[in-house]
């Protein structure tokens, strides 16, 4: 028996070699008008090494300040990793496991943070959630909570390969930005144990020029030796659509906290 020849139909179809991405009148394109969902919450990023890890001391007096403007503002928490985070990555760089695999394993200490300060806010509302619980926000704000989450963002092992070397390029401030992001926040706050930026590092070199306000573009010129924030947090803000700036304080500093939620620009101001 001669072999059966098997051809392969194709319907017509205008979409067959089309980008997907045409607009409404049939033109190609990609056009639209993305809305700001929650342009008025307040994204904060709790520092891991700069402020969890210094203890009581160091976060009570700023949950204090949070919990005095829980009912002015809508207060979404974040929590970065710290110390444990790094040495998850170190451990984790020493096996030579992939990137993805350690996004993974890194996520769970800010996790952990996130759970620790819930329960410190629990009886002011302070409620611990997953990244799949971010469309319940509106519900949990009209209920008066104080949502707490991770900043790491939700990539884990699908997080992209970097360059020269195995830490993951998006981290706990990477994952803060996105959040301000995705909500329409103008402005995303992270808190750290320095006042912003210096043209060097404050804490061995006493004389360091503090640096008040700067773009993105200004920023990566300057290729600071240590940079306060990510660089791929720089990058993303050039191109951002709603977050347009980041505000560091100094979270040691008592009321600074509160004068950044009320929009002083107190700290360093980083700007599209």
């Amino acid at each position: 028996m001669g072999q059966i020849k098997h051809e392969r139909r194709k319907l017509a179809s205008r979409f067959a070699d089309s980008s997907m991405t045409t607009t409404t009148d049939g033109t190609e394109g990609f056009k639209y008008s993305p809305v700001a969902m929650m342009p008025d919450v307040k994204v904060i990023k709790m520092g891991g090494q700069s402020i969890m890890d210094r203890g009581r001391e160091a976060v009570f007096p700023i949950l204090d300040e949070l919990v005095a403007m829980k009912d002015k503002h809508k207060l979404l928490l974040c929590t970065g990793g710290g110390t444990r985070a790094r040495h998850v990555y170190a451990v984790a760089s020493d096996l030579e496991l992939p990137t993805g695999l350690l996004a993974a394993l890194g996520g769970y200490v800010p996790r952990q943070n996130a759970r620790m300060l819930q329960m410190l806010l629990a009886s002011h509302g302070g409620l611990y959630i997953m990244n799949d619980d971010f469309e319940k926000l509106p519900l949990y704000f009209r209920l008066g909570c104080i949502p707490i989450m991770t900043g790491m963002p939700p990539f884990g092992y699908w997080e992209k390969p970097t360059e020269g070397g195995r830490i993951p390029e998006h981290r706990t401030d990477a994952g803060v930005f996105l959040t301000a992001e995705v909500l329409g926040c103008k402005r995303a706050i992270f808190i750290k144990d320095e006042a912003g930026l210096y043209e060097d590092d404050p804490k061995k070199n006493k004389n360091a020029k503090h640096i008040p306000r700067i773009t993105a573009t200004e920023l990566m010129k300057l290729d600071l030796p240590d940079m306060i924030l990510e660089r791929v947090v720089i990058k993303y803000l050039g191109r951002s659509r709603f977050c347009t700036e980041l505000q560091i304080v100094n979270g040691l500093e008592r009321g600074m906290v509160t004068r950044a939620l009320e929009g002083e620009d107190v700290g360093t101001i980083i700007t599209r």
